[in-house]
């Protein structure tokens, strides 16, 4: 077998060195193979990605490259069976498929041991799909696809990039339409359709094969050569290479929507990818929306406070790219007026460029980004993607090195330049080269047998932990991972969402908001760029117990971003002006969740099923209410500061490239000194007793194209000692794509692009949860279906032999990739602190799954399943639904948007 073969060494990037080694190589089908081996972890990523999007469609056809992703997960002419389920017992992590306008990609990252299976299975689809295909799955997937279409465009501001990319493009251009395509096309969709697509399309010669992780190319070349070496390389194509439209004048539109404030939109038609001017234009765009201390956000969200929001973005494509300016206009506001302000922004980065700090700013940013998405040798931003996406840009793997060499060269001249070449008048407020000779082998490997055996078992690698307390009594728990220089930390106070209980409601969130807005010697502004310049990421949050304050820290800039953490710890400055625009942005997010259909769920739910007063019965969205948040003082954020994020109250979790004898010191320096005022708060959960019978309310929201269907009744906490039989009991019910809820109401019906059961993590009584986006003609017929699947569990259908195998091999096989980077042990340490867990919790799993039996997760459902108590709230057109969901579960109570 010939195969031309190279290998590349990546060059050194700014202050840290990014090597990625790999190997690539073509088979003589014209498949090309890239292979980068990383160890730190028994997974490979294994990414497959065909030189095909939305943009090879021809005039009717608009919507097929998205809807065949689809099809390429319903089973091959050797395995027709769901594309998850093998996978699923493998243990596989992040698997995925996305369909771009360029490219249509498949992912997953597996175990070591699993590879093999892996690779028949995209083997088998690549070469072996067409005998798979009927017309009952076209038609299965082609529903699916539309409620995506739905699901995506009844969200607000849903249908405006469609709009964009209609007017930017001209007629007859493959950007004019979007990746999801038309009702109408994707109705036509034929059986023949199919067969062109996959014969024309999905040939060895047009895609690119990526393994990363562990494995090398020796290794990688036979398997390889093994299961696709025999797949035809496809017809010769044309293909798109650039077409950037020149437009001169400026248009305009107005579009009504279900929205909770007005937005602008400004749209350019900038370079392709490849075009060294796209980095200049990127540059650009970070110096004016990227952060709080971007030109358009200071200005028009800081200074003058006349929007809420503002960013800009270069969205690079393969032809041509998309330059836009979105900013959220605040209410009582004029629109002209922001886009008048707007304007003179523009202007005056046109007229003197940006500055050389900000160019090396946004060198830094993104290098310390690139950093932190290559420790995952999969996943979104992994190394597999990054190497897939640079093969099919520009035939070179490592041409992220390109891009981050000519980051590095932008100069201000160069970025000036590009923005007067390509940010003037024209926007919307919306070559024959000969066919390498290829041939597929005549032999392949024998398929009769199915899919390969997976018969040896990985072992988790999770780090052991060193435990120290400070001077002041502060617990620190480290955990050493040196796979990047980045060190992760979070300090996590015994608060959250339930301390809200005992004053205003979103009083744990506003606070947590209000310790990066000036602290110490540091304005607020002056607090996000000596952030930026250190490349730290501070982030601050809640959940229903606990409230943490994060840091990504690079491991050269460890000590300065930690004396930071003490000043936003320690020294919050909690300035009034601060206060009042925070106060707006949190007044603003309320409103947007009012007209968002899971957030108004979330919201309206938890009283119901806790009770007025309970500490969780509160929105889980962790807001608050409009009414709560008017009346926060600063009074009131810093006596919650000083009764719950207090050193009394906290744990200091770090992991990463460091350890204790290291990172001690450092925090003793920052925090040590840190003392406890005035009296510790603490949280009083209640436990609450199910109701006699549930209860069903409709959320009128008029014109809906979908129903969300929200169900809930209270369940143990997460930290019961049966909790592993709760989680595969609900994971065989409706907590995975292979189970049962999901398989009805998607997969059989293609009512929903989706539906799950899932439970929300609590320290109390937790939620047990129902959750379907449904067509709105089929609300009814979808909640028998969920009651018929909830009600079958505990009586005529009980668990299955199958389906506890399928989640316990699930489990146990994807506990390696799950663990695989430093955020997610850290993760894993906050959750083991809050419920009470030993740290080294995640290597008792694998024993206590395989010890689960059929009686366990009967028991568990006896525990947990109540259909007849849950309560209902369905948010969709009242006037269309009203009738089949009384006929489905009895009497409704329809409330109005308003009420909210």
């Amino acid at each position: 077998m010939t195969a031309l073969i190279f290998s590349i060494v990546c060059m050194s990037v700014g202050a840290t060195e990014l090597n990625i080694d790999y190997e690539k190589f073509k088979l003589d089908n014209g498949l090309t193979v890239v292979v980068h081996e990383d160890r730190k972890a028994p997974v490979v990523a294994v990414a497959v990605w065909y030189k095909v999007g939305s943009k090879d469609e021809p005039q009717g056809k608009t919507g097929f490259a998205h809807l065949f992703e689809h099809l390429m997960f319903n089973g091959s002419e050797n395995y027709d069976d769901e594309w998850f389920g093998p996978l699923q017992e493998a243990g596989a992590t992040g698997m995925n498929g996305t369909t771009s306008f360029d490219r249509t990609n498949y992912f997953q990252t597996v175990p070591t041991p699993a590879l093999d299976r892996v690779l028949w299975m995209e083997s088998d689809r690549m070469g072996h799909l067409l005998g798979a295909i009927t017309q009952e799955k076209l038609d299965e997937q082609r529903g699916v696809v539309q409620n995506e279409k739905r699901q995506g465009e009844d969200q607000p501001y849903g249908g405006v990039f469609e709009r964009v990319f209609t007017n930017l493009f001209p007629t007859g251009h493959p950007y004019s339409h979007l990746p999801i395509g038309s009702m109408a096309d994707l109705d036509a969709a034929s059986l023949e359709d199919v067969e062109e697509w996959f014969k024309k399309y999905y040939g060895a010669a047009n895609a690119i094969l990526v393994l990363s992780g562990d494995i090398n190319a020796e290794e990688a070349k036979p398997l390889v050569e093994k299961y696709f070496a025999d797949i035809a390389p496809g017809p010769a194509l044309t293909k798109w290479n650039e077409w950037v439209p020149k437009r001169k004048e400026n248009s305009r539109e107005t579009m009504q929507d279900k929205v909770p404030q007005t937005r602008i939109y400004r749209i350019w038609v900038s370079p392709q990818d490849t075009d060294p001017t796209s980095t200049d234009l990127f540059v650009a765009a970070s110096v004016l929306g990227d952060g709080k201390n971007s030109r358009m956000y200071k200005e028009l969200v800081y200074n003058q406070q006349i929007a809420t929001s503002a960013s800009v973005f270069n969205y690079e494509l393969q032809m041509a790219s998309v330059f836009g300016v979105i900013v959220d206009v605040k209410d009582g506001v004029e629109p002209a007026f922001v886009e008048a302000e707007m304007d003179k922004i523009i202007a005056k980065f046109l007229k003197k460029g940006p500055t050389k700090d900000e160019v090396e700013l946004v060198a830094t940013k993104t290098r310390a980004s690139i950093i932190r998405g290559l420790e995952e040798v999969g996943g979104f931003g992994g190394k597999a993607d990054t190497l897939a996406r640079g093969e099919m840009l520009a035939g070179d793997p490592a041409y992220f090195q390109t891009e981050l060499k000519q980051l590095d060269n932008a100069k201000t001249k160069s970025v000036l330049s590009a923005a007067r070449t390509w940010l003037g008048d024209g926007w919307h407020q919306i070559t024959v080269v000969p066919l390498p000779k290829y041939a597929a082998s005549e032999e392949g490997v024998d398929r009769s047998t199915g899919l390969p055996n997976i018969n040896s078992e990985t072992v988790l690698s999770f780090p052991k932990t060193e435990q120290a307390t400070l001077s002041n009594g502060l617990k620190v728990v480290v955990a050493n991972r040196s796979t990047i220089p980045v060190v992760e930390l979070s300090v996590q106070f015994d608060a959250g969402y339930a301390a809200d209980a005992t004053g205003k409601l979103g009083l744990a969130n506003f606070t947590s908001r209000m310790l990066d807005e000036g602290a110490g010697k540091y304005d607020a502004l002056e607090l996000s760029a000596e952030l930026e310049k250190l490349g730290t990421n501070l982030y601050t949050g809640s959940n229903l117990d606990t409230t943490s304050v994060s840091m990504s820290m690079l491991k050269e800039n460890l000590g300065a971003s930690l004396d930071i953490l003490g000043d936003v710890l320690i020294r919050p400055s909690f300035k009034q002006e601060e206060i009042e625009r925070q106060r707006d942005l949190i007044l603003t997010g309320i409103a947007q969740q009012k007209v968002q259909p899971v957030s108004i769920a979330l919201t309206v739910l938890p009283p119901l099923i806790y009770g007025e007063g309970h500490a969780y019965g509160l929105p889980f969205t962790g807001t608050g209410t409009e009414e709560a948040v008017k009346t926060v003082t600063r009074e009131d954020l810093v006596t919650f500061k000083e009764q719950w994020m207090r050193p009394d109250n906290a744990t200091i979790f770090v992991v990463g490239d460091t350890d204790m004898t290291t990172i001690k010191p450092l925090l003793e320096k920052s925090l040590g000194k840190w003392k406890a005022k005035g009296n510790k708060q603490i949280k009083t959960i209640t436990e609450v007793s199910l109701p006699e019978k549930g209860q069903t309310i409709i959320i009128d929201r008029p014109g809906s194209q979908q129903s969300l269907i929200l169900a809930a009744h209270l369940a143990p906490p997460t930290g019961v000692e049966n909790n592993i039989a709760i989680d595969a009991m609900n994971e065989t019910l409706g907590g995975a794509f292979t189970a049962r809820v999901n398989m009805n109401l998607r997969e059989d019906k293609g009512w929903a692009y989706g539906a799950y059961t899932f439970l929300q993590d609590a320290r109390g009584q937790r939620p047990f949860m129902v959750y379907a986006p449904v067509q709105t003609d089929k609300t009814g017929a979808s909640l028998n279906e969920l009651l018929k699947e909830l009600n079958a569990y505990t009586s005529d259908k009980p668990p299955t032999e199958i389906e506890l195998n399928r989640a316990r091999l699930d489990r146990v096989r994807s506990l390696p990739g799950q663990y695989e980077t430093s955020g997610a042990v850290l993760r894993s340490l906050l959750s083991s602190n809050r419920f009470g867990r030993e740290y080294d919790y995640p290597t008792s799993l694998v024993e206590k799954y395989n010890a689960l039996t059929l009686e366990d997760l009967e028991n568990a459902a006896a525990q947990l399943l109540y259909p007849d108590k849950l309560t209902w709230v369905i948010i969709g057109d009242a006037e269309k639904i009203k009738q089949e969901v009384e006929a489905a579960v009895g009497k409704v109570t329809v409330k109005s948007m308003d009420d909210l």
